[in-house]
């Protein structure tokens, strides 16, 4: 996986709830790097960036500080998530989360 110092600054901020708010200023540094993947085409790396930034902005909106992003933001983690996970080649999305393992 390219670039992933934003990811690694997500999953720190998902595991304490005290810095979440954080997330705001983390979705524009993830929103430089995407805008950089797009001028060079990067595919792979927007799949990612999109994954990342819709991350940010679901962690940010859990803190109910102002300037909240899109109000749907959460729906749109796992159809990312399935869509990045597609581009490095996974075919069963239950390899990306059991949560989509329907028995």
């Amino acid at each position: 996986m390219r670039g992933q110092d934003t990811l690694r600054k997500l999953i720190a901020l998902a595991n304490d709830r005290t810095r979440r708010k954080e997330a705001h200023a983390l979705f524009s540094e993830i929103r430089q790097k995407t805008l950089a993947a797009h001028k060079r085409e990067d595919e792979l790396a927007l799949a990612q960036y999109a994954f990342e930034e819709i991350c940010a902005k679901t962690l940010y909106n859990l803190t109910h500080e102002p300037a909240p992003f899109d109000p749907d933001s959460p729906f749109w983690v796992l159809p990312l998530a399935l869509q990045l996970g597609q581009r490095f080649g996974v075919t069963d999305p239950a390899e990306i989360s059991p949560l989509l393992s329907v028995t």
